[in-house]
C-alpha cells in the first residue's frame, strides 16, 4: 500500500506510510454508526492535538488495551489510579490531560445515549442523518474547521466533552464519514 500500489490517496502516498494508507483505503469518510467505534474515534482524535496522525495510528492498538476497547461505561468507570497508571504506559499519548479526557468524555457519552439513545443517533442529526460530501479539488481547499464543526464542538465542550475544539471535531467528522472530504483525484472519491 502506499506509494508503490500506484493509487492516489488524499494523505498516505509517501513510502512508509502503509498505515496511513490503509487507515485513507478503509476507514477515512466512511461513516460510522457503532458508538463504540465513534468514541474511540473522538479519543483517538484528541490524542493527536499537537502530534501526526500517523504516530496515533501506531499506537491505536495501545489504546484499545489502555481503555478497555473502548467500552464506554467500562472507561467512565475507570479509577484514578487506572488513569494515572496509563501516565506510565508508552503504548499510548501519555499527556494526562488527554488521558483523563477518555474518562469524562465516556461519562458524556453515557449522558447523551441516555438522552438521545445513542451516541450515533446524537452526531448524525447534525447532518439529517446523511454524510456531507464536499467536492474539494485540492487538499489545499480542504477546511480545517467549517461551521458544522464549530456548532458540534460548541454542543460536546457544553456537555463537558474535552479535546473537541473546532479542528479536533472536523478531523473527527471527517475519519467518520459525517463529512466526506476525498478529493476529487483521489481514487477513493466515488467508493462511498
Amino acid at each position: 500500500m502506499g506509494a508503490e500500489d500506484g493509487k492516489r490517496r488524499c494523505f498516505g502516498n509517501r513510502p512508509g506510510q502503509d498505515l496511513l494508507a490503509a487507515y485513507h483505503d478503509t476507514e477515512w469518510g466512511v461513516p460510522v454508526y457503532d458508538d463504540r467505534l465513534l468514541f474511540e474515534m473522538l479519543t483517538l482524535e484528541g490524542a493527536q492535538a499537537g502530534l501526526s496522525w500517523d504516530i496515533v495510528l501506531r499506537k491505536r492498538k495501545g489504546y484499545n488495551r489502555a481503555f478497555l476497547e473502548f467500552d464506554v461505561a467500562g472507561v467512565a468507570a475507570m479509577t484514578e489510579a487506572a488513569l494515572e497508571a496509563l501516565r506510565d504506559n508508552p503504548e499510548i499519548i501519555r499527556n494526562r490531560l488527554k488521558i483523563y479526557s477518555t474518562r469524562s468524555n465516556a461519562l458524556g457519552v453515557l449522558a447523551i445515549q441516555r438522552e438521545f439513545g445513542s451516541f450515533s443517533d446524537y452526531l448524525w442529526r447534525f447532518v439529517d442523518g446523511r454524510p456531507v460530501v464536499n467536492n474539494f479539488a485540492n487538499l489545499e481547499d480542504v477546511p480545517a474547521s467549517t461551521a458544522l464543526s464549530d456548532q458540534i464542538s460548541k454542543d460536546l465542550k457544553k456537555r463537558g466533552f474535552r479535546f473537541v475544539g473546532t479542528t479536533i471535531t472536523y478531523a473527527f467528522l471527517q475519519g467518520v464519514g459525517l463529512v466526506n472530504d476525498h478529493v476529487g483525484w483521489c481514487w477513493c472519491r466515488g467508493k462511498s
